[in-house]
Order: structure tokens, then C-alpha cells, then sequence
């Protein structure tokens, strides 16, 4: 099968990349290389798969790049993830996030794509709610910027599938951890505290510690990624493992992974945008998808520990 994937060169995308590969599809990898990186996707590349470093916000030289590939598949998940950026630079974020996203549908519909899979967010998309696991019929009220816009590029998919046909789906992911995640980023506490550890630093909490996230191993994520792109199941279905950690259990798995000497968090203000609690319900992708997690936190954790260089 031809495919496209959009940020294949960063953490997540470059491991989908791989398992594109691994069962035999030709890839092209759209990525721009501002956060992706090109040591993720070296062994891709070996095996054939084509980089076109190409900024999914630039419309014309993306439409090129789609119209070459003449993909059947399109995995869309070049995007702004950083909550923080996303409520000091909406427009930025919305730029990248909701009229990129309008560039890829329309890519892939001049090109004559039969699916498009979008990478879309849980936790901030439905913000704060009494209903834990969150389903999908809980209405959309994002606490963030970046959740606002991943919800307008949703909406965007609806309609091109109303007005062209074009088979679409939403996956909307938990917090997504594991190898290759930047650890000096601002996104991805597990990978920042992996860091923190590696490097004999010490982790800092935002908040109390008590605030909670569903966090789904890499690989597990990969296969619901996968199976949205086999089928023709459309709308919105969360990826999650409809567990709650909190960043204190976090922090105490960490340190009984990372042996003796392992240093006290430091505690900080919260921060402006963040939720007490998030969980999803993936009753929906198990269902539609036949897929559900099977990694569990403490295996994900040191997978992710053992992987991450200093």
C-alpha cells in the first residue's frame, strides 16, 4: 500500500513509519524537521521510505508533495502539541493545527486518497469533566487552545467527507509516552522526568502531583493507528487505556526504576491550561477498531527509562 505520513519524522510518526514499512507499504514522509528528527527515521529511510521536508502550512509545495506520492493512506500527524505555546500564540497554533490540517484534506482529496487518519487529542479536547473514562459523547470543551484546534480540524474532516466523500477518521490519543520522545522538551512529562533521571537531576512538578492522565504506551498506539487506516470506520474514537496515573505515581515508578539516589521532586505553581483529571473511554476503538492497549504503565515506563540516552 502507498502511504503518507505527516510528521513522520517525529516521535510518534517515526515509529508508525516503521511499522509502515515493516509490513511492506511505500512511505512518504512529510515533515518539516522543526521538532521531527532525521536519526528516527535513518532505518526508514534505508528500507526506501522518501523524506520531503515540506511545512504542512505551505498549501502549494504540500499539494506537490501529496500529488507525487499519489497516496492511499494518509496519516496525519504533523501538528503544534504544546498546550503552553498554544495559549501564548493561538493563531500560531491554529495556523498549524487547523488550516495545516485543511491543507492535508485537500491534498489528499485532489490526489485521490481513500483515507485520511487524524491524529487528535483526548484529555484536552473534552477538558473538565465529572464523567471518568470520558466517552466520545461527552461534549467537546477544550480548556487550551491546542484542544480548541484539534476540535476545528475535526470538524473539517466531517465536512470533507460530507461534501467529497473523502473516509476520515478522528483518533483521539491519551498522553502518549515512550522511545524517542524529547526529553528536553516542553511536551511529555514522562519523557522530561526519564531525562531528568538520566541525567541525576531533579523532576519538577507542576501542582500538587495529584493531577491524573491516561498514558498509552507508543506501541500500542501505533496499532490503532494501524487498524484506523485498514478500515473505513469514521467520526471520533479515543485511544486510551482508561487508566488514571498521577504524576506522583509517576515520579514514585520512575524512582523505584532508577534505583538509590534518586532525587526528591521539586513542586511548582500549576499552570495555566492544565487538567485535574483525564481518562478516556476506549470502548469505541475496541468495538470499531478490534484494538486495545496492552502495555502497562510500569513496562511502558521502563522500556521508555532503559531507551532514553542521558
Amino acid at each position: 500500500m502507498r502511504t503518507l505520513v505527516t510528521g513522520g519524522a517525529g516521535f510518534i510518526g517515526s515509529h508508525l513509519v516503521d511499522a509502515l514499512i515493516a509490513r511492506g507499504d511505500s512511505v512518504t514522509i512529510v515533515d518539516d524537521l522543526s521538532h521531527g528528527r532525521e536519526s528516527n527515521i535513518v532505518a526508514a529511510r534505508a528500507a526506501g521510505a522518501l523524506l520531503q521536508r515540506t511545512d504542512i502550512r505551505d498549501a502549494g509545495a504540500l499539494a506537490e508533495v501529496v500529488a507525487a506520492a499519489q497516496p492511499q493512506v494518509v496519516f496525519h500527524l504533523a501538528a503544534q502539541v504544546d498546550v503552553r505555546i498554544s495559549l501564548t500564540d493561538p493563531g500560531f497554533d491554529a495556523r498549524t493545527n487547523v488550516e495545516g490540517t485543511v491543507n492535508v484534506l485537500e491534498s489528499a482529496r485532489l490526489a485521490g486518497a481513500a483515507r485520511v487518519v487524524f491524529a487528535s487529542t483526548g484529555g484536552a479536547m473534552y477538558g473538565d469533566t465529572d464523567v471518568l473514562p470520558t466517552p466520545e459523547t461527552v461534549a467537546e470543551l477544550p480548556m487550551a487552545a491546542y484542544g480548541q484546534s484539534k476540535y476545528c480540524a475535526e470538524c473539517y474532516l466531517g465536512l470533507y467527507e460530507r461534501l467529497y466523500g473523502l473516509s476520515t477518521i478522528a483518533l483521539r490519543f491519551g498522553n502518549v509516552y515512550g522511545p524517542r520522545q524529547d526529553p528536553h522538551g516542553e511536551a511529555g512529562v514522562i519523557a522530561i522526568f526519564c531525562g531528568k533521571l538520566r541525567a541525576g537531576a531533579q523532576p519538577r512538578i507542576f501542582g500538587d502531583g495529584t493531577q491524573t492522565r491516561d498514558y498509552i504506551y507508543v506501541g500500542d498506539l501505533v496499532g490503532a493507528l494501524l487498524r484506523a487506516g485498514d478500515t473505513r470506520v469514521g467520526g471520533a474514537i479515543n485511544v486510551g487505556t482508561q487508566e488514571e496515573t498521577s504524576v506522583l505515581e509517576l515520579v514514585r515508578a520512575l524512582a523505584q526504576l532508577n534505583g538509590p539516589g534518586t532525587p526528591e521532586p521539586e513542586f511548582a505553581p500549576a499552570r495555566l491550561g492544565e487538567l485535574e483529571r483525564s481518562c478516556l473511554d476506549a470502548g469505541r476503538a475496541r468495538e470499531l477498531l478490534g484494538w486495545s492497549a496492552s502495555t502497562s504503565i510500569s513496562d511502558g515506563l521502563r522500556l521508555t527509562l532503559e531507551t532514553l540516552e542521558a
